[in-house]
């Protein structure tokens, strides 16, 4: 597959079904700006449109993952125009942006993997949250450092709640408290720490291998009734999941699973 997106502020590697995102901005470690968000767009555009890629991996280049908002970006919307009269103010609209490309991320039907080293701050740790499944370096350091700077963790507080509740995520946002991998894990920020390179690229190997065995379909609808079931009362969402059920089971990846169980062998996604 040779249309990959254009990028300027990130790298990409499309290998066996999975894409490899490389957030690369290493002199600023990898902070995020007008660029690399356009680009986190282009890619999620491009993941949606290509349900063929089973899954993505996210990490950031220099083993560093995203010192949060460029500071130069924030620096520059002082130049923006007050709003008239009636009008939306265009830093907020800007700061909107962010927030509706974490949804559409964390709504994407690939299963989505963030790789954590060196630094998650701010908008990198919110983003790191748009994942299903978040490993780490257990001294990688995490912090939600945005009131530090005068202003709340806007856009991401959302994801983050979500990942680990209201309190906690109080906790750390009126605090800018620091902590690392090990403490990331204990809070459940992050799925697993690990403790230096080699175990954490082994780990994501163990990961990929458990989303090969995994039916692409079956997935992407578990992924679609899990984030589903915030918002659905509890009877409406089991009926919805029964549908599922019935539709998936009758499926061609349905009927390949259940058959290459009865048969001992692997489903045809997990050959390759």
């Amino acid at each position: 597959m040779s249309d990959l997106p254009s990028c300027e502020t990130l790298k990409l590697k499309l290998e066996r079904g999975i894409l490899h995102t490389t957030l690369d901005r290493p002199e600023t470690k990898n902070a995020l700006n007008r660029a690399m968000v356009a680009d986190l767009t282009a890619v999620v555009d491009y993941l949606a449109a290509h349900h063929e890629i089973r899954a993505a991996v996210m990490r950031g280049a220099n083993s560093t993952f995203c010192a949060g908002g460029d500071i130069n970006g924030f620096k520059e919307m002082f130049s923006m125009p007050a709003p008239k009269a009636g009008e939306r103010d265009g830093v907020a609209l800007h700061n909107r942006r962010f927030g509706a490309i974490m949804s559409r991320f964390e709504e994407l039907p690939q299963t989505i993997v963030m790789v954590v080293e060196g630094a998650a701050y701010g908008g990198g740790l919110g983003l790191m949250c748009g994942g299903d499944v978040v490993l780490a370096a257990s001294d990688a350091k995490f912090s939600i450092s945005e009131t530090t700077l005068g202003v709340p963790p806007a856009q991401i507080a959302p994801f983050v709640a979500q990942r680990i509740g209201v309190a906690r995520t109080r906790r750390l946002s009126l605090t800018a408290h620091r902590f690392d991998g090990r403490e990331a894990e204990r809070i459940g920020l992050v799925d697993q720490a690990c403790e230096g390179m080699a175990a954490l690229d082994a780990t994501l190997a163990q990961v990929l291998a458990g989303i090969a065995r995994c039916s692409p379909n079956a997935n992407a609808v578990t992924k679609r009734l899990l984030l589903a079931s915030r918002t659905l009362a509890r009877e409406e969402l089991l009926e919805q999941s029964a549908d599922a059920f019935a539709a998936c089971l009758r499926s061609e990846e349905g009927r390949e699973g259940v058959t290459a169980f009865l048969e001992k062998r692997k489903a045809r996604w997990a050959q390759s």
